[in-house]
């Protein structure tokens, strides 16, 4: 009787810190579940509507997906106005739905590393010091229309948005572009290779995206194509030949944005972007 004791005080001191360490994802998952259920407000709705006509090209279930990400998003994310730019309802949900897109079907978590969104009203300067040849460093000036930071933050020009969810057929859209390499982020440094949830999954991905991405390096070489853009018949933007990780955001863009010309011009390409984000896009 005695040796059965501490048996059942180390059972029901297992149980207790497994209960511990589940409690927060468990509490997540009923807070989100919550959000979930309430209503879709009617202003957000109209926001959708006139800010984003590729919700309408969405099937229904997909669009209720969008909208339920939605809530929870804008429950979850801070949205920080930079350079005296206001935020506003459709600011904050112009962007969550947007980058909505890239968790449908995927049951993962909501960015998880992201912790603000900051927004400016246009394109925003950032410096950066850059070491060339012989090490010898110089400071540089950008202007950007989104970024992506590895400490939790996407930022965005508010003027790029717009004009991204104007237009869903350009290929160009900065907030799929930088909420991509949120998802890239998730697991440390941007490496173009996100959380594909299967380990035999790495190895085909890897193969797919090297192969792809070494061909579009070696056609700008031979002056295929410049930075201005794809040349006629082209699909992906040369500034995916920067590194893997804009090649996977950049590729991301053409995914939900151009899926039939992607097919038929990177039929694999398009068959791992399908398996990552569990949908098809040419079916909308």
């Amino acid at each position: 009787m005695n040796t059965l004791w501490p048996l059942g005080l180390l059972a029901l001191l297992a149980v207790s810190v497994v209960a511990w360490l589940a409690g927060p994802v468990v509490w997540a998952a009923w807070r989100r579940g919550r959000l979930r259920r309430q209503p879709f407000p009617a202003a957000w709705r109209d926001i959708l509507r006139r800010r984003m006509p590729a919700f309408a090209r969405l099937p229904a279930d997909l669009q209720l997906q969008v909208k339920k990400h939605v809530q929870v998003l804008l429950a979850e994310k801070p949205f920080i106005g930079c350079a005296g730019f206001t935020i506003t309802d459709e600011v904050r949900v112009l962007i969550a739905a947007q980058a909505a897109l890239l968790l449908l079907n995927r049951g993962a978590g909501y960015f998880s590393r992201l912790r603000q969104v900051l927004v400016y009203p246009g394109a925003f300067v950032v410096e950066r010091t850059e070491t060339g040849e012989g090490g010898l460093t110089h400071e540089t000036r950008r202007a950007l229309a989104g970024e992506s930071w590895q400490q939790g933050q996407v930022l965005l020009s508010w003027d790029d948005v717009l004009a991204g969810a104007a237009n869903p057929e350009d290929g160009h859209n900065v907030v799929i572009h930088e909420f991509a390499h949120q998802l890239d982020q998730e697991r440390g440094h941007a490496n173009g290779a996100p959380w594909l949830g299967r380990r035999e999954g790495y190895a085909r991905w890897a193969m797919v995206l090297q192969r792809e991405f070494d061909a579009l390096r070696q056609r700008l070489a031979q002056g295929v194509a410049d930075d201005a853009g794809p040349p006629a018949g082209a699909v992906i933007h040369p500034y995916a030949a920067t590194n893997p990780a804009e090649f996977f955001a950049v590729v991301s863009e053409h995914f939900f944005e151009q899926p039939a010309a992607l097919a038929a011009a990177h039929p694999a390409l398009y068959a791992e972007f399908a398996r990552l984000y569990r949908t098809d896009p040419l079916a909308w």
